[in-house]
């Protein structure tokens, strides 16, 4: 009896904290991390280059790797050697992290789309590591 009322007491405990525990069944081993490398294309595919965020060197600024083709879709992106994440979701890449050489909004679906400059329209979308 003593053993019955054990086993009752560990289910409704066990019941109690699958109740009250806010995740979804996922554990963070189950996560998966957001990419970092990116597939940048011009004007619905008139081009494309791989971009890659690297290193976190302060809370809204990491580092950036431009593919040696970037230079085809927008002429001085090669100089980025920053991305900066905006409090708003945008995203600059920049050669000192401060001045933009274009910027990023989020689009519809992921992924990003350029506003600044105007021309051309580039986009910007998660890969799983392709590579120029």
């Amino acid at each position: 009896m003593k053993a019955l009322s054990m086993v009752i007491a560990a289910a409704a405990l066990f019941g109690g904290i699958q109740l009250f525990h806010p995740g979804n069944g996922e554990s963070a081993a189950d996560a998966v991390a957001p990419s970092n490398s990116y597939r940048l294309v011009a004007n619905g595919d008139q081009g494309n280059c791989a971009v890659t965020r690297g290193a976190s060197v302060s809370d809204d600024l990491s580092l950036l790797t431009v593919g040696p083709n970037c230079r085809r879709l927008l002429p001085g992106i090669e100089r980025a050697k920053f991305w900066r994440q905006q409090q708003d979701g945008t995203v600059a890449f920049s050669a000192n992290g401060v001045d933009p050489i274009v910027t990023f909004a989020v689009a519809d679906g992921g992924g990003y789309e350029s506003y600044a400059p105007a021309a051309p329209l580039l986009s910007l979308a998660a890969t799983g590591g392709l590579r120029d």
